[in-house]
């Protein structure tokens, strides 16, 4: 079932997506390529004048070149530059590629020289000092004025590097170029003399640079921050744009987020510049949190504590906006991050601090977010935490917390659902839930309940249902904002609701569609990513079960260890059935005695039963059917109590067998008889086929007592109950069940007279017996 806190925590840095991030000491960086828009601003200012298409062109550059001012973005190299500029006027780009290759080739007092000469946003120029042009100019110039003269030497040198790397001559213009009287709007054809000087397969190699250069020029990854190899400080505003879109990625679409190993390169270079930037100690926090790395995940997160404290020398405020506010849910960051890896006594530590803080600055936001933390914790410790939901619950509605109020009930239906509250209750409180959420736009717990709904109906065994709410989540469009080209959410809910749908289709036989579903989930969520390890549990399960069905243990064997790594209870319960199957019987009754204790110590209701239904099989493969009635008849109980429908009908399958074996067909055909419509509708493959398979060794214990005319009717009908169950077993490719109905087959037909039907089936049992291994799952031994 979905978590309702996975992935939840506060982010302090973010609000709707926006990073607020708090820069100490980090200003305006004057960097080669915004030295390189000045100089296509000083060329639009002073040139002669342009026609009115190239200026219009121009004038919508502007802001997109801007960008590290203005929308924060990353620099581009001089080639990408140029080239944007000579789409929009080839003759201003070459003037512009003159002077800044002249400032490069010459001396330190040709740039100089280009400072002191651009317009005074504040004398009276073309630039207006209120405009955008104005404040970025002026910017410029504030921060080039407070330089050094070994800063302007270096900025001098880092010039030289970004304007020799990307050395680049247009085959297209020159100093003679003849400006054609029009240019093609939409696709923007540059038109003109070549360039003498260029021979033709130069030209043809540069052309293929620039188009290689345009295809480069996508998405940004690793070079987000720079365009050139020696990458130098960023400005605040290009800060805030990095942390912005990351957090925001890692939050909504993780795969397309840096890598961790990328992201972490990154921040280390932005920290060497400012160590006390506090934003990219949390983001390493979070990138850290991604490879659930504890050491550098709890290193930055108390660096994240440090820096917050060094910014009140800064002015920063203790109040609800200030640094206080970032420390009081930094502290419970790091509760959180105590309880994901098991640290419950360290967690209930920051818990007291964040709540000692917060009831100090009288922010009872934070203390609700504390409580439901609280319950969390105890939640998974194991104890009851059933009071401290719904005080959490009571309060948030108290002080009209809509969010919190919808995760505290959340968490009432997870453990309710656990506990064997009835189903019309839980939706109930649902559907009372998911109003708020389409009310308030809440769409993370919307997406959240839905996964839930999803896994309730799977735990009830509705499997229709769950297919349904998971189709709806599916098909939902997010109500998030669009940024960064994210459409979709990524969240924990849609992968629990694809391995949901992974797993019923596996339960149908259908693994083509098996494998599109993880083939899907292995691109959306990569194996470095946080929700990956659902997908890998389910996928392990699904092999298993497959090389189960098939007869092929060897195959089995190495995807326990896989299981076990990802779930001790599940690994060890596969384990036991491994052993069942190879007749190692005393080894799986240990590891069954040992599962059984640790599901009565989690209280894991629904592998308590599959444990007191694997224990009864053990004792069917003695011939202690007497001694298995007590499990199975507790087993029964539970599953009812808890409304499980589906291990409810695999229990009186067991039921049903065990008093087959005893003599008693009559009771077992009518407890079959009870269950088997709602195994037909809702249950696997599998248990469709064992259904059908113990009606038919009913029907034929019944025609066995019964007169000749009534025997060879019931026999007939025995067959056409055999044939069925075939077609399910054949579906799953279950070699051992195929077998065992084929052996039926043939006796049957035998009894019936039916030679050419007999040797048919006696051939397809002979067939399967010398190709799969002797097993304990006999026919005679099992259902």
């Amino acid at each position: 079932m979905a978590s309702v806190h996975e992935s939840l925590y506060f982010n302090p840095m973010m609000t709707n997506g926006v990073v607020h991030a708090n820069v100490f000491g980090i200003k305006d960086w004057v960097t080669p390529y915004k030295i390189s828009v000045l100089a296509l601003l000083y060329e639009m200012i002073t040139a002669k004048p342009m026609g009115l298409l190239e200026r219009r062109r121009l004038n919508k550059l502007i802001l997109p070149l801007q960008q590290p001012f203005l929308f924060q973005g990353p620099d581009l190299t001089l080639k990408q530059f140029l080239m944007i500029v000579e789409l929009c006027c080839p003759e201003t780009s070459f003037e512009l590629r003159c002077r800044l290759y002249q400032m490069a080739d010459g001396e330190l007092k040709d740039m100089e020289h280009f400072f002191s000469t651009l317009p005074n946003p504040f004398s009276d120029s073309e630039v207006c000092k209120t405009s955008v042009v104005g404040l970025f100019m002026r910017h410029m110039l504030l921060a080039y004025n407070k330089l050094s003269f070994s800063q302007v030497f270096k900025l001098y040198k880092s010039l030289q590097q970004y304007c020799n790397k990307d050395r680049w001559v247009s085959p297209g213009t020159g100093p003679k170029t003849e400006l054609p009287s029009s240019i093609n709007e939409d696709t923007m054809e540059m038109t003109g003399a070549e360039d003498t000087s260029v021979d033709r397969g130069d030209a043809m190699a540069m052309d293929r640079d620039r188009d290689r250069d345009e295809t480069d020029a996508g998405p940004l990854h690793h070079s987000e921050l720079c365009g050139h190899d020696t990458t130098g400080p960023l400005s605040q505003k290009q800060a805030e744009y990095f942390f912005a879109r990351q957090a925001y990625l890692l939050k909504n679409d993780e795969n397309k987020a840096m890598t961790p190993a990328i992201l972490q390169n990154e921040l280390n270079n932005i920290l060497k510049f400012n160590p006390d930037f506090a934003e990219a100690h949390y983001l390493s926090y979070l990138n850290s949190m991604r490879v659930q790395d504890i050491y550098i995940s709890t290193h930055s997160l108390l660096h994240y504590f440090d820096r917050l404290i060094l910014s009140v020398g800064e002015g920063k405020s203790n109040g609800d906006e200030g640094y206080g506010r970032s420390l009081r849910y930094a502290i419970l960051n790091l509760a959180t991050l105590h309880c994901r890896f098991g640290h419950y006594q360290q967690a209930d530590l920051a818990l007291q601090e964040a709540i000692r803080i917060a009831q100090e600055s009288n922010d009872h936001v934070c203390l609700q977010h504390c409580l439901s933390w609280l319950y969390t914790v105890e939640h998974m410790r194991g104890s009851d935490s059933l009071v401290l939901t719904e005080d959490s619950v009571k309060m948030a509605s108290h002080f009209c917390l809509p969010y919190l109020a919808s995760l505290g009930i959340q968490s009432l239906v997870q453990q309710g659902a656990t506990q064997g509250v009835t189903a019309d209750k839980l939706l109930d409180a649902l559907r009372s839930t998911d109003m708020v959420h389409w009310k308030q736009s809440l769409s993370e717990l919307i997406e959240i309940s839905l996964a839930q709904t999803t896994s309730i109906w799977r735990m009830y065994g509705k499997s229709t249902m769950a297919w349904q709410q998971a189709q709806v989540l599916l098909n939902m469009n997010s109500l998030e904002p669009v940024n960064f080209g994210v459409q979709q959410n990524n969240t924990e809910a849609f992968a629990v609701a694809l391995c949901h749908l992974a797993e019923l289709h596996a339960e149908q036989g259908l693994y083509g569609a098996v494998s599109d579903i993880m083939t899907h989930l292995k691109q959306q969520f990569p194996p470095h990513t946080q929700h990956a390890k659902l997908w890998m549990l389910c996928d392990l399960k699904i092999q298993f079960e497959r090389a189960m069905h098939d007869g092929k243990y060897h195959l089995a064997e190495p995807l326990i260890t896989a299981i076990a790594a990802l779930n001790t209870t599940e690994g060890l319960y596969r384990k036991a059935l491994l052993l069942k199957a190879l007749n190692q019987t005393s080894e799986a009754s240990k590891i069954l005695q040992r599962l059984q204790q640790l599901c009565e110590k989690k209280k894991s209701t629904e592998m308590f039963i599959r444990v007191l239904l694997a224990t009864a099989e053990l004792h069917w493969d003695s011939c202690g059917f007497s001694t298995a009635l007590p499990l199975l008849l507790q087993a029964l109980t539970l599953s009812r109590q808890h409304n499980l429908q589906s291990l409810a009908s695999e229990t009186v399958l067991h039921l049903a067998f065990t008093q087959l074996m005893l003599g008693t067909p009559e009771q077992s055909l009518a407890l079959l008889e009870d269950v088997l419509e709602s195994i037909l509708a809702h249950g696997s493959l599998m248990e469709k086929g064992r259904a059908l398979l113990l009606v038919a060794r009913c029907q034929v214990a019944l025609a066995g007592a019964a007169a000749e005319e009534d025997k060879l009717a019931g026999l007939e009908k025995a067959v056409e109950t055999l044939e069925e169950a075939a077609v399910y077993f054949s579906r799953l490719d279950c070699g051992e069940r195929l077998r065992d109905i084929y052996y039926l087959q043939a006796r049957l037909h035998h009894s019936l007279g039916h030679a050419a039907q007999r040797n048919k089936f006696a051939m397809l049992f002979r067939l399967l017996d010398q190709e799969l291994p002797l097993s304990g799952a006999t026919v005679m031994t099992n259902i």
